[in-house]
Order: C-alpha cells, then structure tokens, then sequence
C-alpha cells in the first residue's frame, strides 16, 4: 500500500489536517503524521468571521504524530501533504522539515501544500521559478522566494499542487489525487 507523509505541528489547521488525511486513507493510502517530536499536537479552527480583516482562530482536535522529523525516511512515501495554520511559521525553521521538502522535490514525488504551508516550502528554498498559490497575504513571502504567486484554488505546478485556503479542499484534492494516482496508484 503506497504511503502518503503529512508533515504539522501544534496550531496547525484543523480541516487542512484532518480532510487530506481522512481522504487519503478513504482513496486506499497509508497515511503517517510527523511533527517536531512525537507527541499529542494541539490543532486550531481558522474561520472566516464578516468585518474581519483576517481569519479568527479557535481550538480544535488534538491528534498523535506518528513520527518526529528526524525518524522520517521520506524514501517510504510516495508524495507529501503540508497543511497550514500556523504550524508552518514555525516548522519551516526546523532542519529535519526542509530536509524532508528537499528529498520530494529532488525525487519529484508530488507534494500537495495549503495556505500557510508554502511557508515551508520557501524556508527549503524549492520555490525559486516556480509558480505558487497560497493564502492570499503570503504572496510577498512567495514572490521574495523566487516564486510567481497566483490566486488560485488548485495550482499545479510540475510535482507542486498548492491551494489558498480550506474552503479550496474539493479543488485542491482534487488536484492532488489526479497527480498522486498518476505516479501511484493507491492499493483497495
């Protein structure tokens, strides 16, 4: 059965965690959570509230990492999920993280990144050329990284699927699951 990593942290979306896990598990894939360190991570619900200027921020599910970065093989997975929140503000200054990111884009395994995930993406230094959705007010963070930035629900570039925010999980996912089938095809 292929495996799928996701990669998070403590305050990391909710949903952005939780649908492409339990999708991906639906469509036939073994799915591996790694954080910082094994333990119970603490995840937030992100909402959008009218005459916000941003998005509020409630708590939501905890959830078992399955692995710390440093006890990942990345040649076990055949693609990459990195969620967003605000995990990635701060998993994006771990060495073990970008070393992850590093080994997917070297191998070319699809990688599937949301909102604040790119973040990470940028801190690997793999976005440079590369055109890139995310939330909206990372486009200076994405364009200071070499990328083009687009506002888009589902921006697939090469091995790359990324997506602005939860409210794009059906496009996105959608996205994702075309590429992933493509290079390997989940086991029923």
């Amino acid at each position: 059965m292929p495996k799928v990593l996701v990669i998070t942290g403590d305050a990391a979306e909710d949903l952005e965690v939780m649908y492409p896990y339990q999708r991906l598990l639906e469509e036939g894939y073994e799915v591996d959570i790694a954080a910082p360190t094994r333990k119970t991570l603490q995840f937030v619900v992100h909402d959008f509230v009218p005459g916000f200027d941003t998005y509020t921020e409630k708590p939501g599910h905890t959830w078992a990492a399955d692995l710390a970065f440093a006890e990942v093989d990345p040649s076990s997975y055949a693609a990459l999920v990195i969620p967003g929140g605000r995990a990635p503000e701060y998993l994006r200054g771990d060495k073990y993280c970008r070393q992850i990111v590093q080994y997917f884009i070297d191998a070319n395994k699809p990688i599937a990144a949301l909102c604040h995930g790119p973040l990470i993406l940028a801190a690997a230094g793999v976005l440079a050329g590369r055109t890139t959705s995310s939330y909206p007010a990372l486009e200076p963070d994405m364009t200071a990284a070499g990328a083009q930035w687009a506002d888009s629900p589902a921006l697939v570039d090469g091995n790359l699927v990324t997506g602005r925010a939860w409210p794009d999980h059906p496009q996105w996912m959608r996205a994702f699951m075309t590429l992933l089938r493509s290079v390997a095809p989940p086991t029923s």
